[in-house]
């Protein structure tokens, strides 16, 4: 891939983008990974104002000190870029004591942690109406249109997406090229939403190089029964989380009533 010419291209749709819908800047949310510290350096090559937003809820030492070094590289070398830390921690655990469901005997870990998604998306949003901002995205297009691993109106809420017609190991490219600090770049993937250190392979069962082969494989018209052993546990593991996560990829359905049925007669 040549990083230095996408680069610029994304830089100049950012920037064209913004001036165009009347905005003034960007809000990232910058969680130590390395698609937040790709997209959130995109954001200030644009030489617009970016602010990038610290989150944290719970979240794991090496994920902050890996945001607070992204952070710290980019008010160092882009004058535009300015920052904040806003700790959710105690707003989200009073949220769970007053929407919590009576009669349930344990919490479920995946809907909290989809919450956790959801509060930093309305904290980056009341932050891009206060500004004149553009929440910017940084979903790769393995996560946003292979697996579908983000979470509905929390990761996935945004204005645009600079990467997500971008495979991870081309996030990884650019980043290198953007110099990204090294400890992002060599940090096991992690969406951070849980109690513990699970990394996004733990989760889905298959690494983002297994995904990315497994998201070609199916965009050759390729079945599971094409393939054995490892890649056929690889292709299923890719194919059960696209059907799934259909939901979160598709336009939502709209219930079309025609006027016949509305009619009176």
């Amino acid at each position: 891939m040549n990083s230095k010419k996408v680069s610029n291209f994304i830089t100049d749709w950012l920037k064209s983008y913004a001036l165009k819908s009347n905005n003034k800047g960007f809000v990232v949310g910058v969680s130590g990974g390395i698609d937040s510290a790709v997209s959130s350096t995109l954001c200030a090559e644009t030489g617009l104002d970016v602010l990038c937003l610290e989150m944290p809820i719970h979240q794991a030492e090496d994920h902050i000190s890996r945001a607070k070094e992204q952070i710290s590289y980019l008010k160092k070398n882009y004058p535009n870029v300015k920052s904040k830390i806003i700790d959710l921690t105690s707003v989200f655990e009073d949220l769970k004591t007053k929407v919590s469901i009576d009669n349930t005997e344990t919490d479920n870990e995946f809907a909290l942690a989809n919450t956790r998604s959801r509060l930093r998306m309305v904290t980056l949003y009341y932050h891009a109406g206060q500004l004149g901002y553009l929440v910017c995205g940084t979903g790769n297009k393995v996560e946003d249109f292979g697996v579908g691993f983000y979470t509905k109106y929390g990761d996935g809420g945004v204005d645009l997406s600079p990467i997500a017609d971008l495979l991870k190991s081309e996030v990884y490219e650019l980043g290198n090229y953007l110099n990204v600090p090294q400890s992002i770049i060599e940090a096991s993937p992690s969406d951070g939403l849980f109690k513990d250190s699970r990394t996004d392979e733990d989760q889905i069962g298959a690494s983002y190089p297994e995904l990315e082969w497994a998201m070609c494989m199916k965009e050759k018209g390729k079945k599971a029964e094409d393939f054995i052993g490892r890649e056929n546990e690889v292709f299923k593991i890719f194919m059960t989380f696209f059907n799934s996560n259909q939901h979160k990829m598709k336009t939502i359905p709209v219930c079309s009533i025609s006027e016949s049925i509305k009619s009176n007669l």
